[in-house]
C-alpha cells in the first residue's frame, strides 16, 4: 500500500504483522523435541568421531 504525505514524498514501509504471543509447546512436542535433540546430537557426534577417524 503506498501512501503520501502532505508533501508528495512516498511513504512505502511495509506493513508490520500483528504480534501474538507463544503459546508453550504440550508434552507430545516436548517430547517430539526431546527426540529430535538426542537424534541430532547423535549425528553430530557420528559426524565428528568419523572425522577424526579420517584424519
Amino acid at each position: 500500500m503506498r501512501t503520501y504525505s502532505e508533501s508528495g514524498i512516498l511513504n512505502n514501509y511495509a506493513t508490520e504483522p500483528e504480534m501474538y504471543y507463544a503459546s508453550y509447546p504440550f508434552p507430545e512436542q516436548q517430547r517430539r523435541y526431546a527426540l529430535q535433540a538426542a537424534f541430532a546430537t547423535l549425528f553430530v557426534a557420528s559426524l565428528v568421531f568419523i572425522a577424526l577417524a579420517v584424519s
